[in-house]
């Protein structure tokens, strides 16, 4: 597969760049894409929530009244969950939400993301470059000129470059990640990817 390569203007450099079929030209897997996507979410979780039962709430634990006679329904003491300041039954505790997914699973689900993001026209190759200095007005533009304004951009660097990374840290939607750190979620989650030229070496060989 074959897409045209553009420049920082938005022009088409007049080049094309080999992408693998492997990657970018797979029998798609929907479910796949769901699990991967579904386990990066659940490692974002802290898994600290907790409230307190019955026997953490403070309160005297006297027996309010005798169990039988009174001609009211049997109850404990002042902790019991039927009462106004009472422990909570069933409460969240902390737990880890992490579950294992093999890497084939992943391999898979990577590339059939890339598979729909490139039938969804969503996919540009740009050649490589760098900012002089931190400047957002210079990303601003840099997206405007590729048709990315306003969309969930998602850059793609072969490696990590403080100055670009610094100029679109305050421009909403928009992330830069390397090609090595590519993910389901980050690709899903995006409706413009720009992946520079030096970046699909790492990519093809997912």
């Amino acid at each position: 597969m074959e897409l045209a390569v553009y420049n920082i203007k938005g022009e088409d450099t007049g080049r094309k760049a080999q992408l693998s079929d492997e990657v970018f030209a797979v029998d798609a897997n929907e479910h796949a894409v769901y699990l991967d996507v579904k386990q990066y979410l659940a490692n974002q979780r802290q898994g600290t929530h907790k409230s307190k039962e019955r026997s953490e709430v403070s309160g005297s634990t006297r027996k309010l009244h005798k169990q039988k006679g009174g001609g009211g329904a049997r109850i404990g003491d002042i902790n019991s969950p039927l009462l106004v300041g009472g422990g909570r039954v069933f409460g969240p505790r902390p737990r880890d939400y992490r579950f294992k997914l093999n890497k084939k699973v992943k391999q898979l689900a990577r590339r059939s993301a890339w598979t729909y993001k490139v039938q969804d026209d969503q996919v540009k190759i740009i050649e490589d470059f760098t900012f002089e200095a931190p400047k957002t007005k210079e990303f601003v533009n840099f997206a405007k000129n590729l048709q990315a304004e306003g969309k969930k951009l998602l850059l793609v660097l072969p490696s990590q470059n403080k100055n670009v990374y610094l100029s679109a840290r305050n421009v909403p939607n928009a992330e830069i990640i390397t090609a090595k750190d590519v993910n389901t979620y980050a690709l899903m989650n995006s409706n413009a990817i720009l992946v520079t030229e030096g970046s699909l070496e790492v990519i093809n060989n997912l």
